[in-house]
């Protein structure tokens, strides 16, 4: 694959967590790649130029040979398609794969309120002093439920060998973990435990620059 031609667009505050699954699927895969940032505040993702270059104006979107895709978790299956003699992706026995796509979906589909009163920016910038709604709370304890059970046994990753789906799981737990939620500690450990992924130390190794207080 001629990783050469590679661009990735974030959001040049590098806090979605979208953003990240992304970069570090291109880390795992050990590809090089042009990382391209947009002013998301200013709307940039929303300028014609972008708009035209990747369909739905979303980051991240990814730009191979002239081809963009946006979403990460699509962009991750491209990857595995395009760079089968690299790390993989995702599971390789169908039905875990079946599953980790169906965890990355629910993760990006059902935990809206989790989103929503822990965002991702926490993890990087400090944490929130409102306790979780009612709402959360019962999102929450969907969270821990599903986690649990995929991580059944204390397994280190949640199909044997890790897949970009750990990623997923291990950035919508931090949300809770790094703002000082209760998290069982079982769950904690194993964020901590994807969070030392040379991969991740990459995109948390990136300089950002803390919100202004309004």
């Amino acid at each position: 694959m001629e990783s050469t031609k590679l661009k990735l667009y974030v959001g040049a505050d590098f806090v979605s967590a979208f953003a990240m699954s992304a970069f570090v699927a291109l880390k795992e895969k050990q590809l090089s790649f042009e990382l391209i940032t947009l002013d998301l505040k200013a709307r940039d993702n929303y300028q014609a130029s972008y708009r035209d270059l990747s369909l739905t104006c979303k980051i991240p979107t990814l730009i191979h040979q002239g081809f963009a895709l946006s979403e990460s978790s699509a962009i991750a299956e491209y990857l595995e398609e395009v760079a089968p003699g690299h790390n993989r992706l995702l599971p390789l026995d169908i039905k875990q794969r079946a599953r980790a796509r169906q965890l990355q979906a629910w993760l990006r589909s059902d935990l809206l309120v989790i989103r929503k009163e822990r965002p991702a920016d926490l993890i990087y910038f400090g944490k929130k002093d409102t306790p979780l709604s009612d709402d959360a709370l019962a999102a929450v304890d969907r969270l821990f439920f599903v986690a649990d059970r995929l991580l059944e046994g204390g397994a280190e990753h949640l199909f044997g060998d890790w897949s970009i789906a750990d990623t997923d799981l291990a950035i919508m737990l931090n949300r809770l973990v790094a703002n000082g939620d209760q998290v069982p500690s079982r769950l904690a450990a194993y964020v901590h435990r994807q969070w030392d992924r040379d991969s991740v130390r990459a995109w948390m190794d990136i300089e950002r620059a803390a919100p202004a207080i309004q």
